[in-house]
């Protein structure tokens, strides 16, 4: 009966998981089809683009954040906007089919991304 349960857990935890996965990549996929100068190239590609963000936001953007906390606070939190385009330039540059073109395009990139990405989320949740 333990052993059932925690199966179940483990199966619907891995469902929840690849659907994000799904959906954060369909996002950027998205992102690519409207704003020019983000590109990649099909949607598999996506998918790794996604994961290679998701790697980059949780190894390499903490410290870009407590190396530039006093920015930071001096912009009331404005300078995250530059740490994000940051970390989607780094991922385009070690991901291949996927392409930012320069660091503008990179900040709208970001706000875009994350607008799409919430907006969807909210939609396979309800």
């Amino acid at each position: 009966m333990v052993n059932h349960f925690v199966s179940e857990m483990y199966n619907e935890r891995m469902f929840t998981v690849i659907a994000n996965w799904i959906v954060s990549a369909l996002a950027l996929y998205i992102v690519t089809r409207i704003l020019p100068g983000f590109h990649v190239d099909d949607f598999g590609s996506a998918l790794v683009a996604v994961l290679v963000i998701g790697l980059v936001n949780a190894l390499v953007k903490p410290l870009f954040i407590i190396l530039t906390l006093p920015a930071t606070i001096l912009t009331l939190g404005l300078f995250l906007l530059v740490i994000n385009a940051l970390m989607l330039m780094l991922a385009s540059s070690i991901t291949p089919g996927f392409r930012v073109d320069g660091f503008g395009t990179a900040i709208l990139g970001s706000i875009l991304l994350s607008l799409i990405t919430s907006f969807l989320h909210a939609l396979v949740r309800s």
